[in-house]
Order: C-alpha cells, then sequence, then structure tokens
C-alpha cells in the first residue's frame, strides 16, 4: 500500500484518502458515520490538519456521496464525478426492470436522511485526467449506474474500482442484478478494468485483503 493512500472503513463501504504535498483528496465520501470515520482515520495517521482540497466520486448512490455536500461546505473542497450520474446527485435518477429495486432503496434512503441535492463543479467523462496524486485517469466502468467510473493512477498501476465488484459477505461478486442499472453492461465493465496494466485494484465493498489479492478476485470474476 503507498504510504500517502489510506483507506477509511465503515461498516459497509469503504472510502478512500490521497494525500498529495500538503493537500488531501477524497475518492467517495462514505455513508453514515463517513464522517465520524474519516475524523478519526485522519488523526490516527496525522493527516488531521491538512486541507482537503477535494473530492472525486465513482458514482452517485447514496453510500458514496451521502457525505460529500456536507465536506465540500466544510473544507471549501471541489467535487467531481461522472457526467452520467449527474440525476444521482440531483435526486431525480430513474431506473429500470430489476434496477427498480435499487431505485426504491435510494429514494427511501434519500428522504428519510433528507439528502441535498447537488452539482458537482467538474463533470467527468471517459479518459479525462485529473492533476492529483502524480494523475489520475477516469475509467468508465458503466453498469452499476450509467455514470460509473474507475479512477487509474498509472504510476502506482492501481485501480480504484467503485463498486465494480465486491469482496466481503458472501466472496468475490458483482453486485446483485436487482442493485444495477444494468447488469450486462456491469459484467462487460469487468473486462474493460482488466485490460488496463494493473498491479492492485480497491474496491468499495471489500474485505481487508491487500490490492494485489482484490486484483486476484476480478481476474477470478471476470472467468465465471
Amino acid at each position: 500500500m503507498p504510504s500517502d493512500l489510506l483507506i477509511v472503513r465503515t461498516f459497509i463501504v469503504q472510502f478512500f484518502v490521497l494525500r498529495d504535498g500538503d493537500a488531501l483528496y477524497l475518492i467517495d465520501t462514505g455513508f453514515i458515520g463517513g464522517m465520524r470515520a474519516l475524523e478519526q482515520a485522519l488523526i490516527t495517521r496525522g493527516w488531521d490538519k491538512l486541507p482537503i482540497r477535494g473530492i472525486l466520486l465513482t458514482h452517485g448512490h447514496l453510500d458514496h456521496v451521502r457525505n460529500a455536500p456536507a465536506l465540500a461546505k466544510q473544507h471549501g473542497a471541489w467535487i467531481a464525478g461522472p457526467e452520467h450520474d449527474l440525476e444521482h446527485y440531483e435526486n431525480r435518477a430513474r431506473y429500470n426492470g430489476w434496477g427498480r429495486v435499487a431505485g426504491v432503496f435510494e429514494w427511501i434512503g434519500r428522504r428519510l436522511l433528507r439528502q441535498p441535492s447537488f452539482h458537482p463543479d467538474k463533470l467527468l467523462n471517459d479518459g479525462d485526467e485529473l492533476p492529483v496524486w502524480g494523475g489520475l485517469r477516469v475509467i468508465e466502468l458503466p453498469g452499476h449506474t450509467h455514470g460509473h467510473c474507475g479512477y487509474y493512477s498509472a504510476s502506482h498501476k492501481l485501480l480504484f474500482s467503485g463498486d465494480l465488484f465486491a469482496t466481503f459477505g458472501f466472496g468475490p461478486q458483482i453486485a446483485p442484478f436487482y442493485l444495477n442499472q444494468d447488469n450486462t453492461e456491469a459484467r462487460r465493465s469487468v473486462h474493460r478494468a482488466l485490460a488496463l496494466p494493473l498491479n492492485g485494484v480497491l474496491p468499495c465493498h471489500a474485505d481487508e485483503s491487500p490490492p494485489e489479492k482484490q486484483l486476484e478476485y476480478l481476474q477470478l470474476l471476470s472467468s465465471s
């Protein structure tokens, strides 16, 4: 694990802090309890005095964006996320087929938590390059949502893969079909990710295995 990378673990989802010089950048922001977990993780690492400059979102589901508006306001940070998930950030996403199950969960959660609508400062598309952590490239990995993406570090050969797959609970798996907007596309995205030169992968719903082992899990899924 690079020393300038911090994993913030919560009950159902993990997210990431990247240190770039004297500034921090987040990849996703977690769900309920994410703010407290982030604060504690930064104190433990000794990064609690460093400013958070930016927030990168892999997609618009509530368990990834829940804390983004509050953190952006608190730290004066920008938010960037995939353009094709704009309807999620604005609380107006529509689901089809079995994906309506995910839509119901999202609708209930956003209203119970009074999730604010927001518009990212930067809307991202496939191939965009971000001057963060030595350079991060947006990799379009649709299926879980229409805009779902990963962030690829060429210098580390490491992919932050969002919800492309999960490795906790019942072992390595693609998200259940009723949580995807396009299940067929989600499976294609696994192969698209593996076409990258990779030493490791970091999913957001994961056991504590290192990135190299997570990559092995993903390779296993591609052949199933």
